[in-house]
């Protein structure tokens, strides 16, 4: 009987999360963002994680080079904009813009606007991410300008 439970696929469930269900959170990958869980892990048994992701610090070093061990990964780009290295090639990826991220891709985002917020779909969830060497050398990032004075 337990054998017959493995092979099961894993479950498919409704999912409906309105805006407010969930909070950005500061506990996910990178400490210079937020995540906001959209529920889809959970809806698909682990199979596919889709989350928003915003800017929350000013970048610095940025990611860093990594690869993903993911078998899918799209990035859409909701609002602002964001600078990666997608192994030797500089890419603008600008609201609006969508970003397929093949298998093994060794990229680094290294700059991003004050208002940067995108969603990330990747399959599986739990999905990791491996340092690498980069292939090249990382262009200056854009200093965020301060918040104009209230009142």
């Amino acid at each position: 009987m337990d054998a017959l439970k493995l092979e099961q696929p894993a479950e498919n469930t409704f999912s409906h999360v309105k805006e407010g269900d969930t909070e950005f959170v500061s506990d996910g990958l990178r400490d210079f963002f937020l995540y906001r869980d959209l529920g889809i892990a959970k809806a698909t048994g682990g199979k596919v994680i889709a989350q928003l992701v915003r800017a929350n610090k000013p970048p610095e070093a940025g990611t860093g080079w990594h690869r993903h061990t993911a078998d899918f990964h799209i990035v859409i780009m909701l609002k602002g904009w964001a600078r990666f290295m997608y192994e030797d090639k500089l890419t603008l990826v600008e609201a609006g813009d969508c970003v397929h991220q093949r298998p093994g891709v060794v990229h680094h985002l290294f700059d991003y606007s004050k208002d940067m917020e995108y969603l990330e779909v990747a399959g599986p969830a739990n999905f990791g991410t491996v340092e690498m060497p980069g292939p090249c050398e990382v262009p200056a990032v854009t200093p965020w300008k301060p918040d104009p004075p209230r009142g």
